[in-house]
Formats: structure tokens, sequence, C-alpha cells
């Protein structure tokens, strides 16, 4: 939706909206013991640059350089960092898209120091971008993630209540990092409404999904595996995820270039059938269904 569309909707409606963004989002900074910045000044976008750095482990080439950051902040497009105490522990980046003008800001890059987590730093600094993006008129964010990152399928369907809308097959080519190191990089586009985020999804185990006639697409065996399955005509699938798919690429690159063959396979097969990740299970099973059955 435009910011034209948006200026036609209910001038009340719209700013409250914006306003219980606002107070949300200033709650998460406190609650994560940060103050959230939007940085221009070259050192302060050198620092959230350097959090990147950090966190993909990248020496001499950040995901995205400040000099880069430079120009897509004079252009108007956004970036937060977390600043905890007197240094930047976190970085936040989105800038316009949509193809029929500024509809939508694209999320691309969030990255936050490992010694903060379980902080609520991101969550923070998500909620900062849905108020920052209500007040230029947008109604939507979407981004990506690894949908082998279990941690982040949660944090995206769940806890942010994200929809699930496309798999990407190797959207960014080989990356050589820490995180992703060397795999293809398969990816879940996900939007996020911004006028009524959803309620969370329920957070079921995997028996209580198949108690509803979920069946199990991908199962994991002993040793961490991915066992795939034949659930032709089901409406309702489970697909599990290894534990620690980063740890794994270091230790084990086989079996996780195989979690990523299984995973793909059976995602482009359930998206194929209409059906979406709609939320996650306990212990990292994806939930895949059609619109509304969460």
């Amino acid at each position: 939706m435009s910011a034209l569309s948006a200026s036609l909707r209910d001038p009340a409606a719209v700013a409250a909206s914006l306003d219980a963004a606002r107070a949300a989002a200033a709650t998460a900074a406190e609650a994560a013991g940060i103050r959230v910045a939007t940085p221009h000044r070259p050192e302060d976008l050198e620092a959230a640059a350097a959090v990147w750095r950090r966190v993909w482990d990248r020496d001499v080439d950040p995901p995205v350089s400040a000099e880069m950051l430079r120009a897509l902040t004079h252009a108007g497009n956004y970036l937060s960092t977390a600043v905890a105490g007197d240094r930047v522990a976190g970085a936040l980046l989105g800038f316009f898209g949509g193809d029929g003008g500024l509809e939508l800001l694209h999320s691309h890059i969030l990255g936050v120091d490992p010694g903060m987590d379980g902080r609520g730093v991101g969550y923070a600094l998500k909620l900062h971008q849905r108020a920052w993006a209500l007040q230029r008129g947008l109604r939507r964010i979407t981004w990506t993630y690894d949908p082998l990152v279990r941690r982040n399928g949660h944090f995206n369907l769940v806890k942010l209540g994200a929809r699930g809308e496309e798999y990407l097959v190797d959207f960014y080519g080989a990356m050589a990092d820490a995180i992703n190191g060397g795999d293809h990089t398969d990816r879940i586009l996900v939007s996020w409404d911004l006028d009524s985020p959803p309620p969370p999804p329920p957070l079921l185990d995997a028996e209580e999904w198949r108690a509803r006639g979920a069946a199990v697409a991908l199962d994991v065996d002993a040793g961490e595996r991915p066992l795939p399955a034949d659930v032709d005509g089901a409406d309702a699938v489970l697909c599990a995820t290894p534990r620690d798919i980063v740890a794994m690429r270091r230790t084990d690159p086989e079996r996780a270039r195989a979690w990523r063959r299984a995973l793909r396979e059976a995602m482009l097969d359930a998206g194929e059938r209409g059906l979406r990740p709609v939320s996650m299970a306990r212990g990292g099973w994806y939930v895949l269904a059609r619109e509304g059955a969460a």
C-alpha cells in the first residue's frame, strides 16, 4: 500500500495505530536495556556496519558497508542501532520497495552482538522499524531469513506474527561467512502487516499439531539427519529443523547440506499445494498450512 493510499484511511485510526506502535517500541527498548538511535554521522554508520561484520564474522567485507549506509540513509531509507551504554550492540537496515512505488519497506539485515542474546534487542529494533514505517504511511514490511535457523523462524512467525509468503532457492548465491558457511542461501520471504499485526499463532508441540491432522513431511533421526516422508494430499504438514545449523555447518557441512536439500524439497512441495509456513511448533518444527489454519 502506497503512502497516497494510506492518506485516504481514517486519520484517527492512523494516529491511534502510530501512537500504539511508538509506545510498544519504547516499552520493548526499555525492557531490552537499550536506546534505539537512527544514525547519520559517518562514525555511527561505521559502528552499525561493524556490528554486522562481527555477527557474520567478516574481517574486511561487512554485509553492508558504511559507504552504502551513507547513500541509503541520505535517500531516506531506514537504519537503526541498539545502543547499550556507550556501544552499538545491534543494527537494522531497511529500504523502500514495491512494484508500483513506495509501497512497502523491505527489511534487509538485522544483527545483534552475541553477548546481547536473549534480551529482546532484535524485537525492540523491529518494533521501532514498524513505528517508523507507519509514520511514513506504509502498511507492510517484508524480509527474508534462513529457514534452517530455527530461532529465526520462531522469532519471525511466532513472536512477530509475520506471514510466510514464498520459499526462495539460493536467493543470494554462496556466502562464505560464519553463519552461511558457503551453503546455498535458501530463504523464506515473510510479510508483516503493520496496521494490525495478527495475534501470535498458538505455540503447540508437534503431537498437538498431529492431533489436528498435520502430517510429518520432514522428520529427524537419532543422528540428527533429515528423514523425508511422502505426505501427498495432506492439508497441513510438519517439517523438522536441526538444533543449530550454524554450528553444524562448521562441524559437519555434508549433514548441513543434506538438511538444506531436504527442507527445500519439503517446503517447495508444500508450496505447490497451497501450503505456507504459518507457525513453528515447540522443538523447532515448521507448520505449513493454508491461510488461517493456525
